[in-house]
Protein backbone atom coordinates (compact mmCIF):
# COMPACT_ATOMS: atom_id res chain seq x y z
CA UNK A 1 0.00 0.00 0.00
CA UNK A 2 1.70 3.44 -1.29
CA UNK A 3 1.25 6.17 1.15
CA UNK A 4 1.37 10.02 -0.15
CA UNK A 5 2.11 12.84 2.41
CA UNK A 6 0.73 16.19 1.12
CA UNK A 7 2.71 19.32 2.28
CA UNK A 8 0.89 22.10 3.48
CA UNK A 9 1.57 25.13 0.88
CA UNK A 10 4.39 27.82 2.29
CA UNK A 11 2.52 29.92 5.13
CA UNK A 12 -0.14 27.10 6.23
CA UNK A 13 -0.50 25.38 9.32
CA UNK A 14 -3.31 23.74 8.23
CA UNK A 15 -6.55 23.17 5.75
CA UNK A 16 -9.75 24.50 7.40
CA UNK A 17 -13.05 24.42 6.22
CA UNK A 18 -12.59 27.60 4.93
CA UNK A 19 -9.26 27.74 3.58
CA UNK A 20 -9.61 23.91 2.01
CA UNK A 21 -7.13 21.82 0.28
CA UNK A 22 -6.99 23.30 -3.51
CA UNK A 23 -6.60 20.70 -6.36
CA UNK A 24 -3.69 22.48 -7.77
CA UNK A 25 -1.76 21.38 -4.26
CA UNK A 26 -2.16 17.85 -5.78
CA UNK A 27 0.10 18.86 -9.05
CA UNK A 28 3.06 16.82 -7.20
CA UNK A 29 1.23 14.12 -6.08
CA UNK A 30 -0.39 13.55 -9.85
CA UNK A 31 2.69 14.05 -11.35
CA UNK A 32 4.42 11.28 -8.68
CA UNK A 33 1.95 8.94 -9.29
CA UNK A 34 2.88 8.05 -12.74
CA UNK A 35 5.96 6.66 -11.16
CA UNK A 36 5.91 5.90 -7.88
CA UNK A 37 8.92 5.50 -5.93
CA UNK A 38 9.83 5.71 -2.41
CA UNK A 39 10.60 9.26 -1.56
CA UNK A 40 10.72 11.50 1.45
CA UNK A 41 6.72 12.25 0.94
CA UNK A 42 6.23 8.71 -0.30
CA UNK A 43 6.53 5.27 0.98
CA UNK A 44 4.74 1.72 1.55
CA UNK A 45 3.73 -0.60 3.83
CA UNK A 46 3.45 -4.54 2.29
CA UNK A 47 0.18 -6.27 3.39
CA UNK A 48 2.18 -8.10 5.99
CA UNK A 49 2.79 -5.12 7.91
CA UNK A 50 -0.68 -4.06 7.70
CA UNK A 51 -1.65 -7.59 9.03
CA UNK A 52 0.38 -7.67 11.39
CA UNK A 53 -0.74 -4.07 12.97
CA UNK A 54 -4.29 -5.09 12.80
CA UNK A 55 -4.82 -3.72 9.75
CA UNK A 56 -4.26 -0.19 11.25
CA UNK A 57 -3.73 2.36 8.34
CA UNK A 58 -2.56 5.28 10.47
CA UNK A 59 1.25 5.35 9.20
CA UNK A 60 3.80 8.25 10.14
CA UNK A 61 5.90 9.01 7.14
CA UNK A 62 9.31 7.26 7.88
CA UNK A 63 11.75 10.38 6.63
CA UNK A 64 10.30 12.79 9.19
CA UNK A 65 12.00 13.45 12.24
CA UNK A 66 10.37 13.27 15.80
CA UNK A 67 9.10 16.64 16.91
CA UNK A 68 9.36 15.61 20.23
CA UNK A 69 12.44 15.23 22.13
CA UNK A 70 11.85 12.79 25.04
CA UNK A 71 13.97 13.90 28.45
CA UNK A 72 14.26 11.20 31.22
CA UNK A 73 11.43 10.99 33.52
CA UNK A 74 13.15 13.07 36.65
CA UNK A 75 14.36 15.63 34.29
CA UNK A 76 10.29 15.90 32.57
CA UNK A 77 8.95 15.76 36.37
CA UNK A 78 11.17 18.36 37.44
CA UNK A 79 10.15 20.34 34.51
CA UNK A 80 6.21 20.20 35.12
CA UNK A 81 6.69 20.87 38.59
CA UNK A 82 8.84 24.23 37.98
CA UNK A 83 5.86 25.10 35.38
CA UNK A 84 3.36 24.18 37.94
CA UNK A 85 4.96 26.71 40.86
CA UNK A 86 5.09 29.30 37.83
CA UNK A 87 1.33 29.01 37.39
CA UNK A 88 1.34 29.26 41.28
CA UNK A 89 2.99 32.57 41.38
CA UNK A 90 1.17 34.26 38.48
CA UNK A 91 -2.30 33.03 40.05
CA UNK A 92 -1.53 34.20 43.93
CA UNK A 93 -0.57 37.79 41.59
CA UNK A 94 -3.51 37.72 39.79
CA UNK A 95 -5.49 36.72 43.54
CA UNK A 96 -3.57 40.23 45.11
CA UNK A 97 -4.51 42.27 42.06
CA UNK A 98 -8.38 41.03 42.76
CA UNK A 99 -8.36 41.94 46.62
CA UNK A 100 -10.15 45.16 47.78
Amino acid sequence: MWYYEQPLPAGRKNYTKTQPIQFEEFADCLKWWGKRRDNEQAWKVTAKELLANGYNLDRKNPSTKDDITHLPPEQLAESILEKERRIMEIVAGIQKLLKP
